[in-house]
């Protein structure tokens, strides 16, 4: 059993930055793979970022060269650093740990980016 709570949203100007943060407990963090979703109003929820146990990252072609994924073994954290934030940046964030037939989802946190 793995538990996630985000942290780091909030309200933001286009343009600006957030870093969200992802804390872990529960089972052996280190394997899993982890993951940033995201879901705006209306919409699906999509895949943000990952980065697998490997360190080997992914990222959504909307974000790429703005977010940056990243994980702490040591602390069980997955921070996810937000530069140059646009409206359609706008979504409830989720944290997501993945290994085999095991998937787990935070809360989410919402991230509002205004024009």
């Amino acid at each position: 059993q793995v538990q996630l709570v985000e942290s780091g949203g909030g309200l933001v100007q286009a343009g600006g930055s957030l870093r969200l943060s992802c804390a872990a407990s529960g089972s052996i963090f280190s394997s899993y793979t982890m993951g940033w979703y995201r879901q705006a109003p209306g919409k699906q929820r999509e895949l943000v970022a990952s980065i697998a146990s490997n360190g080997i990252t992914d990222y959504a072609d909307s974000v790429k060269g703005r977010f940056t994924i990243s994980r702490d073994n040591a602390k069980n954290t997955v921070p996810l650093q937000m530069n140059s934030l646009k409206p359609d940046d706008t979504a409830v964030y989720y944290c997501n740990a993945k290994r085999y037939w095991y998937n787990y989802w935070g809360q989410g946190t919402q991230v509002t980016v205004s024009s």
